[in-house]
């Protein structure tokens, strides 16, 4: 019982989480300009540097990169806040895979901090996306060769807004939502708001003990 106890803990925090796939879909979104039409995006979500390996994350965005894509768009948790986070994840992103038309960004709840309620922390994060070229959307939207890309501020820090994001998102508007949480999915404040949602948080299923399901 004891080994496997141990075994479940070394998959789960040592091979797991640097198990990394790329994975593609299409992503058809409605009165998508023709500029775009056959271009890729990439989204990287929850990288938390400071406790993942710097190496890992610099691996995996060195791969990532060699993609080549013409948008990345990142779905929260730059980091996970400890005494020596900034430092390493200064360095790590430098590596950060960068869209040939766009890089842009949100917030996840990670990035306020402990108990998700530091805004001076995800403050520090945004200047440091943005010294990287990371564009990070705080309850704003970004148009990309004609794509509206809004990016909700983090659920779990009480900073989202919906209303204040798609203000400018009309139903003849190509558009892609990201939020962090995709609980928030589910929120009454969506209005006439019908495509996609990118998200992160999940890790995948946060979880997947070795021969089961998330």
């Amino acid at each position: 019982t004891l080994a496997a106890a141990a075994g479940v803990g070394l998959y789960t925090s040592r091979w797991e989480p640097h198990w990394l796939q790329i994975v593609k879909h299409q992503l058809p979104i409605r009165q998508l300009p023709a500029a775009l039409v056959g271009k890729t995006l990439m989204q990287v979500s929850d990288v938390h540097a400071g406790v993942v390996d710097d190496g890992y994350i610099v691996d995996a965005f060195t791969r990532a990169a060699a993609l080549a894509p013409d948008i990345v768009v990142f779905t929260g948790d730059f980091i996970t806040h400890q005494d020596h986070t900034f430092a390493r994840a200064f360095d790590a992103y430098r590596h950060f895979p960068r869209g040939r038309l766009a890089t842009v960004g949100i917030l996840g709840n990670h990035d306020y901090g402990r108990d998700w309620s530091h805004p001076e922390i995800a403050d520090r994060v945004v200047q440091m996306a943005t010294s990287h070229g990371i564009t990070v959307l705080r309850n704003q939207s970004a148009v990309v060769e004609g794509l509206h890309i809004v990016g909700l501020d983090d659920w779990w820090a009480h900073r989202f807004d919906a209303s204040t994001a798609l203000a400018g998102v009309t139903p003849a508007s190509a558009t892609l939502v990201l939020s962090h949480n995709p609980d928030t999915a589910d929120l009454p404040v969506w209005g006439g708001y019908d495509g996609w949602i990118l998200a992160g948080h999940t890790h995948g299923g946060q979880c997947k003990p070795p021969f089961l399901p998330p």
